[in-house]
This record gives structure tokens, sequence and C-alpha cells, in this order.
């Protein structure tokens, strides 16, 4: 009697862990993910197109919104202080990021808004945020159909090093921080799978939508 050919099993069980694992792995890369953008408010400004014109102004404006965000937030304590503390000047912003496109001689409108955004893995000078949904002040110029800025408005991790935003905000927490400057392997492969997760949110969206 022939014995029966189990390699088509063993690989069927050696499948199925891998996608047992691979799935585990996304599970935790999302919670890692969502618990990180429940601790940052990001910035989101939109040219009003890709000419070099457009793109030299999208900056201006950026400048001037964020000058004058600074100090609305100095005294909040959570990302919920910063939206609710933005949220009640938005027209101040749109004033503002207006009355920069007039001085240099456009006529564009400026609306800001707030709302839930889906950014790509973005490094800054020494930390990453993965990819996936974030709380956002967006800020549109015109048609708003040019390249984009992204930044955080809170922590303001932008304008200061993360390790220094730290000491002072006590929003994110040192696994936080090290998940996002990947501190070592295991935070960088962490970070892996929250992006990973971020990615397949996007693409399940958008197959949903087809």
């Amino acid at each position: 009697m022939k014995k029966r050919n189990n390699v088509p099993h063993r690989w069927g069980g050696a499948l199925m862990a891998a996608v047992a694992l691979l799935l585990l792995a996304l599970s935790l890369g999302g919670v890692e993910q969502q618990s990180l953008a429940g601790q940052v408010l990001r910035l989101h400004v939109l040219a009003n197109s890709d000419s070099e014109e457009d793109q030299a102004l999208k900056l201006r404006v950026r400048d001037a919104v964020l000058a004058c965000a600074q100090p609305l937030l100095e005294d909040v304590t959570s990302p919920q202080e910063a939206e609710a503390a933005l949220s009640d000047a938005l027209n101040t912003l749109e004033q503002t990021g207006e009355q920069t496109v007039r001085a240099a001689g456009y006529d564009y409108t400026v609306t800001a808004i707030l709302e839930t955004d889906w950014f790509p893995t973005r490094t800054y000078d020494d930390f990453s945020l993965p990819a996936g949904y974030y709380p956002t002040l967006r800020v549109v110029i015109g048609g708003g159909e040019g390249h984009n800025w992204w930044c955080v408005v809170y922590p303001p991790l932008c304008s200061a090093g993360v390790e220094e935003v730290a000491e002072t905000s006590l929003d994110l927490t040192e696994d936080q921080i090290a998940l996002i400057t990947q501190e070592d392997g295991a935070y960088e492969f962490r970070f892996r799978c929250a992006e990973w997760f971020g990615q397949v949110q996007r693409w399940l969206e958008r197959f949903s939508d087809e």
C-alpha cells in the first residue's frame, strides 16, 4: 500500500499559519496606529495648483496659519483641547490665510476645516508617522488641486525634536515615542505593522467605492 503524500497538507497548514500571523500583525498594527492617531492633530495645507507661484504661496499661507494657531495652543494639554481651540478659531484661521493670499496679489479663497483624513507614511526630521487616518486641520487654498504639505500641529512635532516635545507633553507615551522614532528593531517591526494596517485600510476603502 502506498503512503499518502502529506506534502500538500503540510504546505496548507504552513500557509494558514502564515495568514494567521499576518492578520495578527495587522490587528496589532491597527491598535498601534489608532492609538497614535488619538494623540496627534495633523495639519494639511493644499495649494491651489502645482505652479511655482501657487506652491510658494502655499508655504506663506502655512506659515501664517501656524503663527495664528500657535498662541491658541499654548495652554492646551490634549489633542481634544487642541481640536476644540482650533474649531472655535476656524474663521480666524481662514481670514489669516486669505489676508496672506491677498497680500501676495491673488484672490483665492481659503477654507479651514477639521476632519479625519487618510495620510500615507510620512517621515519628518527625526520621526515618522505610519499611514492611516488622523484628525486633521485641513487648509485649502483656492481649488486645492496642487501638491500639499503635511505636519503635526499638536503636539508641535514639526517645530521641535520629538524628544523635546516628549519632555513637555503628556500625550505621547515613551512607547509611542519609541514607535515613531523606530528606536530599535522591535519597534521598527511594530511601526511596519501599523504602516501595513493603514495601507490595507485605504485599499479596502477604495475597493468598496468601486
